[in-house]
């Protein structure tokens, strides 16, 4: 088993890339040992995300439902490249695009995402970024968090990993409780999440060479 080589990792990305780079860093760090970050892939070819893989010498693609013309072959692109590369394990950091029920069910247990909530609190189809810590400030919560998930076909709907709670603070703003819950939650249970997917696909492995 220690002679396993590690897990595998993808990183689907949109935006800026604040949780790639702490899957980064937690990889520098030792907190994710069982894997590694072999590819960035990013739907908007402008992606900050994008230099972040860049600069820290990661394989990244682009691929777009729009240049591909249809959910199935933008899946179907998605899957030829994960496939390609060898990944066994698919982080969803900041992924604007609804993966269908065919996707999830080929990567079953494979596939993780971070939500900035308590699931089952102010998730589901509509609710991402600042959302999500707008409808926590407008309900008047005390507590909210951040929540690692396996990804199905339902938004936010895949069993729970890890979950993290962070207070909301008198005077908060969307965009203050966003940073709180990204520094004290998000980047946090991630990469730990990462990690034990990652050890338990090691596990998996050698199982399968000891039968």
């Amino acid at each position: 088993m220690l002679n396993c080589p590690k897990a595998r990792i993808a990183v689907l990305v949109s935006g800026g890339g604040t949780n790639l780079q702490a899957l980064i860093d937690s990889q520098k760090s030792g907190v994710i040992k069982s894997g590694e970050i072999c590819l960035v892939v990013s739907n908007n070819p402008d992606a900050y995300a994008l230099t972040r893989a860049k600069n820290a010498g990661i394989p990244f693609f682009t691929v777009s439902k729009r240049d591909c013309g249809t959910q199935e072959l933008f899946e179907r692109r998605l899957a030829d490249i994960l496939a390609e590369n060898g990944i066994e394990l698919i982080v969803l950091a900041g992924f604007m695009s609804i993966l269908s029920r065919d996707f999830t069910e080929k990567y079953r247990n494979r596939i993780i995402n971070v939500h900035p909530s308590l699931i089952p609190s102010f998730c589901g189809k509509g609710f991402y970024g600042l959302r999500v810590h707008e409808a926590a400030l407008e309900y008047g919560v005390k507590v909210t968090g951040a929540t690692v998930h396996f990804v199905n076909e339902v938004p936010d709907g895949g069993r729970i990993i890890l979950q993290k709670a962070v207070p909301v603070e008198e005077g908060d703003t969307p965009s203050v409780l966003q940073k709180r819950v990204m520094e004290q939650a998000e980047w946090i249970i991630l990469p730990k999440a990462a990690e034990l997917v990652c050890s338990d696909i090691i596990k998996e492995r050698a199982g399968e060479q000891n039968v």
